[in-house]
């Protein structure tokens, strides 16, 4: 093992990868709930729910258990690096958006939309693996520039923040300014303190996210490991304590979630009229916007998967010679090989975990972090009852706390120079404000070329950002999203 995994040479100990492992699961483990729920848009939750969102939360929770178990394994057998994946936080939720909310919004089938999001997952994750072993991926991360890179991640951070904000209520609808805070006053006249009472928003789940965000930012701060995951156990707990509630637990669900994975999840991207509608179906746009879809995703996890492993590779002093992550192709083959396992299980984007930095901290520094990490998943599939018993507001933390990690970067944008300041900006508020990732890098996008062309700045190495730029305003121009 210690040969295989190159533990010596590599000046770490069997002892430390396997607490490295433990480390980086903890602090990774609240995807295992909140994968499926971003994926159905918490729509699970509602008392009078289709049960078609019941039924896509099982079979995504062991889809996303699985392609988390074939990622990780390839990291630590193939790559023999310390990084754990699983299903992409934010990518998720534009999985959601893109597939699910507008079969909600015309009274179409959810599980057909499901489906349709899978073969767009899946031809994404194709594309990147055709990138990866091609050499391909080094001329596409040429082509956007550099602030573009440095917004990207810090808007879809943004983005999902703004979900979580949501999805819990601190942000609610407001007629007259579209958003606003959570009404406390309102609800405290109401009397609406855990569920709706005379249209009025309960409250107090929007306190205790809050109040969990606070705790994991303080627990981070201290360096305790898992800080996620306890937050999301002790605002679980404080939820049945303060509303009265019991949970309930029952472990025939275990039975119901395989059976949902297998008859929607694992052959739901082999379903004949899923490549039609991910393709010309009216829901998703026609073809323009399913190959806009195809490259955003493409484009995201790429991007994301570069900068965590640059990062964490540079954290751990695992670069070579020339400044590049040791066995990076193998790093990212390994992620495209994940999102197309993904896709085929029932579950949206695979990516390189940012929280692989805490195992990484903790002296992990070979694949045998990353081999217990997919033995920890493992035992997660058998316990889809527990991970029903998290309330939004416990989950809804993590949400938020991801974005600000996913907001470092932005930090790094050149803010003097506006050639570079306007269209990152651009590319960070625009995803939150029209509900869109590809909508945000498009603006920027467009924004970039023209800023750079009438500023006589214009390179022969913008053609590739240029003609990024001229697919928005076509999709922009033809198709309605």
């Amino acid at each position: 093992m210690d040969k295989f995994f190159k533990i010596s040479e590599r000046g770490s100990n069997v002892r430390t990868e396997i607490i490295a492992g433990l480390t980086t699961f903890f602090a990774m483990a609240y995807i295992v709930v909140t994968n499926p729920n971003q994926i159905v848009g918490f729509n699970h939750l509602a008392p009078d729910a289709d049960p078609a969102f019941q039924q896509i939360w099982n079979a995504v929770y062991v889809a996303s258990i699985l392609a988390a178990i074939i990622g990780t394994l390839l990291m630590a057998l193939y790559a023999k690096m310390p990084f754990a994946q699983a299903c992409g936080m934010g990518l998720n939720s534009f999985f959601f958006v893109s597939f699910i909310l507008p079969e909600i919004i015309t009274g179409g089938d959810v599980i057909k939309g499901y489906h349709a999001g899978l073969v767009i997952i899946l031809v994404s994750g194709i594309v990147f693996l055709l990138f990866s072993v091609t050499g391909l991926r080094v001329k596409v991360a040429k082509a956007l520039p550099d602030c573009l890179k440095k917004a990207i991640p810090a808007g879809i951070g943004l983005f999902i923040a703004f979900l979580g904000f949501q999805n819990v209520g601190i942000i609610q609808a407001n007629q007259y300014t579209l958003v606003q805070f959570v009404d406390i006053h309102g609800a405290l006249k109401a009397g609406a303190f855990f569920a709706d009472v005379e249209n009025t928003k309960a409250f107090m789940p929007a306190i205790l996210a809050f109040l969990g965000l606070l705790v994991i930012a303080i627990l981070e701060k201290h360096n305790v490991k898992g800080g996620v995951l306890i937050s999301i156990a002790g605002v679980s707990v404080l939820y049945y304590l303060l509303s009265g509630t019991t949970p309930t637990f029952d472990m025939s669900q275990i039975g119901q979630t395989f059976k949902d994975f297998g008859s929607i999840g694992i052959t739901g991207v082999f379903q004949a009229d899923a490549w039609q509608r991910a393709f010309t179906g009216s829901e998703i746009g026609g073809i323009f916007s399913a190959i806009m879809l195809v490259v955003t995703f493409c484009l995201v996890d790429m991007f994301d998967t570069i900068g965590t492993l640059y990062g964490t590779a540079s954290q751990a002093n695992m670069l070579d010679k020339n400044g590049d992550p040791i066995n990076v192709n193998q790093c990212m083959t390994s992620d495209s090989v994940a999102t197309v396992a993904g896709a085929v299980c029932g579950t949206s984007t695979c990516t390189t975990f940012v929280e692989s930095a805490a195992g990484v901290g903790a002296g992990g520094r070979t694949g045998l972090t990353s081999l217990v990490v997919a033995i920890c998943f493992a035992v997660c599939l058998f316990l889809s009852p527990v991970a029903s018993l998290v309330p939004t507001c416990a989950t809804a933390p993590a949400l938020i706390y991801v974005g600000v990690l996913m907001m470092k970067g932005f930090a790094k944008v050149d803010m003097s120079d506006l050639r570079s300041a306007v269209p990152a900006f651009l590319a960070l508020i625009m995803m939150p404000l029209t509900y869109s990732i590809s909508n945000g890098i498009g603006i920027g996008a467009i924004a970039y070329v023209l800023i750079t062309l009438f500023t006589g700045k214009y390179k022969k190495n913008d053609i590739g950002i240029t003609i990024i730029a001229a697919l928005f305003v076509i999709k922009f121009i033809f198709v309605t999203m």
